[in-house]
């Protein structure tokens, strides 16, 4: 049973005590929630998680008009057949990997990446590019430590939470 706090990144304590608190009882299910949740939060992080990048772990440039071809309802990420279009099926497919909405790159250097999210520019990554690492943090619980980082539907989909549409 998806709540409100299911779409954010929260502690584990937290997790637990709100579905526990809303279905009453651990039946199998929600223990295996639990299980994929706690696995969620202990994933390396990378910088694929939060904005699209190539194979190599290089951010990748929006394609121009973007957001209009997405909006197409053709180009809903199932096709195979994008001709002339490739640039914009890559960077969608790269989109769908990501695990926290809303990243946007604040600057892309020789040696170092800086993510921010858009709608709290409290909220900064630096990636070294040598080895793609964050500075500061290691996993993914390590970012609990921000009250407002939301889960994208492969996110959530990863953890097993069902969003109904």
């Amino acid at each position: 049973m998806p709540t409100d706090a299911s779409l954010k990144l929260i502690p584990m304590t937290t997790f637990v005590i709100e579905y526990y608190s809303n279905e009453g009882y651990a039946d199998l299910q929600i223990l295996n929630l639990m299980n994929n949740y706690a696995n969620f939060l202990r994933k390396p992080l990378s910088l694929g998680m939060f904005v699209p990048v190539d194979s190599k772990g290089n951010v990748l440039k929006e394609p121009k008009n973007y957001i209009s071809w997405k909006s197409l309802e053709h180009n809903d990420g199932l096709r195979t057949d994008v001709a002339g279009f490739e640039e914009y099926a890559e960077y969608q497919k790269a989109e769908q990997n990501c695990m926290f909405e809303g990243f946007k790159v604040d600057y892309n250097g020789y040696s170092k990446v800086r993510i921010v999210a858009s709608y709290d520019a409290a909220i900064e990554l630096s990636f070294n590019k040598n080895d793609l690492m964050p500075s500061g943090f290691h996993d993914v619980e390590s970012l609990t430590v921000f009250d407002d980082i939301f889960l994208t539907v492969n996110a959530l989909k990863s953890i097993g939470i069902k969003i109904k549409p």
